[in-house]
Order: C-alpha cells, then sequence, then structure tokens
C-alpha cells in the first residue's frame, strides 16, 4: 500500500496542477488577424454524424475558412450527406477518397488527401464525430498567434451514453489529465512529453509541411501522439489544451465499440513497448484497484482507506474540471480502470496477433510496430556529432 500511496501522491498532484494551470480552449484572447483556416474532415460511413459535424463549422463566429469533408469509401450515406452540403454552400468541399495504398492506416490516407486540397494558413483536421462550439476556430487561432504555436491540439470533451463509455472513456481522459502537466507540452523540449488528440490537430501550413505532413506517420495507429512528437523534435512550438465546453465528441456508442475502438490504440500509446506498457498496466492495478481489494483485509485497512480517499479525490476533480460522468467515475473507479486494464492487455494480445479490423477494414498492426522498432533501431545506431 506504500508504493500505491506514492504513486497516488504523484497523480494526485498533477491532476490538482492541471485543475487549477491547464490550457483550456475556452479561454479567450484577442485575435491579432484573420489567416485562412481550411478545416479538413476524413469521414468514413459516418452518416450519423457528419451532417451535424458541417454544420458546427459551418456556425462558427470565424468567418475566415473552408471545409474540406472526404468520403473514404464509405457504404452508407455518408457520400451523399457530403455533397449534399457541398451543393449549398460554396465553403464545403465535397471530396471522393481514393483506394487506401499499401502502407497506409486508412486515417492518415484520408488525411493526406484532405491536406492536398486545402489552402489554408491554418490546417485543422478534426473527426465526423466532433461537435465545436461556434469559438472553436477563433479560440484556436488566437491561442496559435499569442504563444506562436506550429501545432495546437485540444482533447475534446467526451459524451458518453452506455455504461462501457462512461466506465472506460473518462479513464483515458485520466491519462492525460491526471499523467502529465500539459503546460510541459509547451515547455519542454522533451518529444516523450507531447500530447495530442487527433479529434482537435491545427497546424500552421508551415509546420505540417516542415515534419511531412500525415505522410510522415503513414502507417501510424496512434499518429496524432506521433505528430505532436515529430512537431517537437523539429523545434516547433505545440501545445495540447483541455477542449472541454468547446469541442466535443462522442466516440463510442456500445460495448463493442469501446472494446475494440481502445483495442486498437491503448498499446499504440506507449509506442508498442512492451516493458514501459507492462509497467503502466502495473502501476494502474496498483494505484486504483489494489486499494479497493486490501481494504478488505485487517492489517491493510488504514493505508488502503487513505488510498481509496486518494483515489476518489483525484476522481472528483477530474469529474468536476472536465465534466465526465460523477457517479461511474469516483464510485465505480476501480471498475473503470479495471476494464480499461482488460482492453489494454486485448490491444497487446492484438498487437501481437499482427491484425485487427476498423470500420470494416483490416489493420494491418504489424507495420506500426515493425516502423516503430526500426526508429528506435535508428536512435541506438545514431552516433553522436
Amino acid at each position: 500500500m506504500l508504493i500505491s500511496m506514492v504513486l497516488l501522491t504523484v497523480i494526485l498532484t498533477v491532476t490538482l496542477f492541471n485543475a487549477a494551470t491547464a490550457p483550456m480552449l475556452k479561454k479567450t484572447f484577442g485575435l491579432q488577424s484573420y489567416p485562412r483556416v481550411s478545416v479538413l474532415i476524413p469521414a468514413r460511413n459516418e452518416e450519423t454524424n457528419v451532417g451535424a459535424c458541417i454544420e458546427g463549422f459551418l456556425s462558427q463566429s470565424y468567418g475566415n475558412l473552408e471545409v474540406h469533408v472526404l468520403n473514404d469509401q464509405s457504404t452508407d450515406r455518408t457520400g451523399a450527406i457530403i455533397e449534399k452540403f457541398g451543393e449549398q454552400y460554396p465553403e464545403v468541399q465535397a471530396i471522393h477518397g481514393k483506394p487506401l495504398p499499401v502502407g497506409w492506416h486508412g486515417k492518415n490516407w484520408a488525411c493526406h488527401q484532405l491536406s492536398q486540397h486545402a489552402d489554408g494558413e491554418i490546417l485543422i483536421f478534426t473527426d465526423a464525430d466532433n461537435r465545436p462550439a461556434p469559438n472553436a476556430i477563433a479560440n484556436t487561432v488566437a491561442y496559435m498567434q499569442k504563444l506562436e504555436l506550429g501545432f495546437f491540439s485540444a482533447f475534446p470533451e467526451k459524451v458518453t451514453g452506455t455504461l462501457a463509455e462512461k466506465l472506460v472513456v473518462p479513464v483515458v481522459d485520466m491519462f492525460v489529465y491526471a499523467g502529465l502537466p500539459l503546460w510541459l507540452t509547451y515547455f519542454s523540449r522533451f518529444p516523450s512529453l507531447a500530447a495530442a488528440s487527433g479529434l482537435w490537430i491545427a497546424f500552421t501550413r508551415e509546420a505540417y509541411q516542415l515534419i511531412g505532413g500525415h505522410q510522415a506517420v503513414s502507417n501510424q495507429i496512434v499518429e496524432d501522439v506521433e505528430l505532436s512528437r515529430l512537431a517537437k523534435k523539429q523545434g516547433i512550438k505545440i501545445l495540447t489544451s483541455a477542449g472541454t465546453r468547446v469541442v466535443s465528441c462522442r466516440m463510442y456508442h456500445s460495448f463493442k465499440e469501446v472494446w475494440d475502438g481502445f483495442s486498437k490504440n491503448l498499446f499504440g500509446l506507449v509506442g508498442y513497448k512492451m516493458t514501459p506498457f507492462f509497467i503502466l498496466i502495473l502501476g494502474l492495478f496498483t494505484m486504483c484497484v489494489l486499494p479497493y481489494i486490501a481494504v478488505w483485509f485487517a492489517p491493510l485497512r488504514g493505508l488502503a482507506i487513505v488510498v481509496i480517499v486518494m483515489n476518489v479525490v483525484m476522481r472528483m476533480v477530474l469529474a468536476l474540471k472536465y465534466r465526465h460522468p460523477f457517479f461511474t467515475s469516483v464510485i465505480l473507479h476501480p471498475f473503470g480502470v479495471l476494464l480499461t486494464l482488460l482492453i489494454g492487455i486485448n490491444s497487446f494480445c492484438q498487437v501481437r496477433s499482427g491484425r485487427l479490423q476498423w470500420k470494416g477494414r483490416q489493420i494491418d498492426l504489424k507495420i506500426a510496430v515493425s516502423s516503430q522498432q526500426s526508429a528506435d533501431a535508428k536512435k541506438l545506431n545514431r552516433k553522436p556529432s
């Protein structure tokens, strides 16, 4: 229990620090100018989402923008909905996605195609299930101007419906808000302290071209984090913020979607490295699950209660600050963490087996793993100058 207490002290400190100081997209700065913004939305089988997403961008308070929406080989009505908006609104351009080439993952290929159509000085990549408030673009541009950023990302507020979503999605948010002081993404030079959410990423055109765009992460599954790390490696100023109350999304709608979606991503968050991954799994179990078991044993009860109180305070702060569902986040906290750990182990097993399917496409996970291993080997073999 002492180990749990020490780990929770660090996590709780980060949580409170972020709650007090984290950059929030809802903060308003004065715009210095109004550069052309290209909003870039990949959409594959998103007939229930894409219309509302486009409408959100048509309602922006920022006027100098264009909206490009790519129909990524959809088999539902996504393409027809996009084309209808393109016919009605001159600022919306419907793009027909080309077939997926070998060596690319689907979203990265779609974003790459979108970037080739963009005319803006600032490129904002988002998803069809994202819902922007009217000030989303204005506040993003203002942040980039004030801090001279080449890369800006915001973690959207997560909307949840089913029990599985309410249990797991806030835990994944916890990895960010309790695990990384967000201002370090701006002040630190270390790529390992970069972070991003693919649901809201903004680049200056110059920065996007400097890192090689999505072509540089063509075979990466967790491409958003890789893009942020590439930006840091190039000396580009970046910042990751909380998008609460400004951008929001419902990522998944069922237990199966939660299981499959996070199975695709969780192992990739540590670069497909086995040792850090299992250290993370063990650490989360020790901090967030074990105390709720130990409290039933008299010799451990006193320390276990202290650690449980620390867990409750942490989740209460996160729930209030970032609008997580309160009951499932606080009261069912150990169950949410345990389910997330099981999904993480499944993510590891899926990668080791080599393949999984997402949105009707087979994803070759070995491509991403071998790419990461190759990058690591280059680092080890690189001689100092």
